[in-house]
C-alpha cells in the first residue's frame, strides 16, 4: 500500500485544524455562561454568602445548606405544590397528544392536513409566557373574565344557579388554573413528538397487521407502542423536568398577597424568593435549593429511564 506524502498529510493536518479556530468562539461561550455558573453555584452552596459581594467574606459551612433544604417544610410544601400542578397537566396533557396521534396515524383514517394541525397545536408554545399570563389573567377573571361570562349565561339558559368562581384566588381552582394553561402549551409539543415517533415506524408493519385481521387497538397496543417506546421515555422525562422548573405562569398569574399564593408557589418560585428578592436575598441557600432539585431531578429521571428499560418488556 502506498503511502501518503509527508507534504501533502502536513497540509491535510494544518486545513483540518482551523476546524479548531472556528469552534473556539463557541467553547468559550459555553464555558463562561454554562459551565462556571454551574460550578459556582456549586461553590457557593457550601458558604454562607447572603448577598453577591465582589470582595465580601465566604465562610465554608460544608452540608449546612442542604441540610436546611431537606428539613424545611417550605420547600417540600412548595414541591408538593409543583408536583400537584405539573401531574394534573401531565395526564392531560399526554392524553390529549395520545389520542391526536391515535387519530392521525391510523391507516384506516388516513386524516389528511397534518402539517397544518402540527401548526396550529404548537402555536401556544411559541407565545411569550407573559403574553399568556395576560391573556388569562383576563380570562379568568372573578367578575369580568370571559370564563365566568359564559358560565353564568349556560347557567342562565338552564336556569341554574351560578356562583362567581374565584379562578386564580382559591386553592384549588388556582392550581388547575395553571396546569390547564400549561396543558393548553404543551401538549401540541408532545404530540409532535409522538407523531415523529409514529412515523419513524415502518408502515409494512401496520399494513400487515391489519390486513391479518387486527383491530386498531391492537395495532396501537403490540406494535406502535413498543415501537416508540424511545420517544415516550424522552417526552415522560423532558416533560418531568419542565414541569418541576414550572416558574414562569404561576408567577406572573398568582399575586405573592393572594390567599391561593401559598398553593401555587412552585419549588423555583421559592428559590426566586432567596435568590433575587431584595428583602429576603440568602444566595447560598439558593443555590442549594437549586442543587437539591437537581438531586430529586436526577434520581426520578434515572426511576424513568429504568422503568421505561425493563427487560422482557
Amino acid at each position: 500500500m502506498q503511502k501518503q506524502p509527508k507534504k501533502k498529510r502536513s497540509k491535510l493536518k494544518a486545513y483540518n485544524n482551523w476546524g479548531y479556530f472556528f469552534v473556539t468562539p463557541f467553547v468559550i461561550a459555553f464555558l463562561i455562561f454554562s459551565v462556571y455558573p454551574v460550578l459556582r453555584t456549586l461553590y457557593l452552596s457550601f458558604t454562607d454568602i447572603k448577598i453577591m459581594k465582589l470582595n465580601g467574606e465566604v465562610n465554608f459551612v460544608g452540608f449546612e445548606n442542604y441540610k436546611r433544604v431537606f428539613t424545611d417544610k417550605f420547600f417540600w410544601r412548595s414541591l408538593k405544590n409543583t408536583l400537584i400542578m405539573w401531574g394534573a397537566n401531565i395526564v392531560t396533557q399526554l392524553g390529549l397528544a395520545f389520542i391526536l396521534m391515535m387519530i392521525f396515524s391510523d391507516i384506516k383514517y388516513k386524516m389528511r392536513g397534518l402539517s397544518v394541525y402540527r401548526l396550529v397545536y404548537y402555536l401556544p408554545n411559541l407565545i411569550a409566557a407573559t403574553s399568556i399570563a395576560l391573556l388569562f389573567l383576563n380570562l379568568l377573571d372573578t367578575r369580568y373574565g370571559s370564563v365566568n361570562v359564559a358560565l353564568k349565561q349556560i347557567c342562565d339558559t338552564f336556569g341554574w344557579k351560578f356562583k362567581l368562581i374565584d379562578w386564580l384566588g382559591t386553592k384549588w381552582p388556582s392550581r388547575m388554573s395553571i396546569s390547564g394553561i400549561q396543558t393548553w402549551m404543551w401538549f401540541g409539543n408532545s404530540f409532535l413528538m409522538l407523531m415523529a415517533g409514529v412515523q419513524g415506524v415502518s408502515k409494512d408493519y401496520l399494513e400487515a397487521a391489519s390486513i391479518d385481521g387486527a383491530g386498531r387497538w391492537t395495532i396501537f397496543g403490540k406494535i406502535t407502542l413498543p415501537l416508540i417506546k424511545p420517544i415516550m421515555m424522552y417526552v415522560a422525562i423532558t416533560s418531568f423536568i419542565g414541569g418541576l422548573q414550572l416558574f414562569d405562569i404561576p408567577y406572573l398569574m398568582v399575586a405573592e398577597t393572594s390567599q391561593s399564593y401559598q398553593y401555587t408557589q412552585t419549588t423555583m418560585m421559592y428559590l426566586y424568593r432567596f435568590a433575587f428578592n431584595a428583602r429576603t436575598t440568602q444566595t447560598a441557600y439558593a443555590s442549594a435549593i437549586a442543587y437539591a432539585l437537581f438531586i430529586i431531578i436526577l434520581i426520578v429521571s434515572v426511576i424513568q429511564y429504568r422503568m421505561f428499560n425493563r427487560k422482557g418488556d
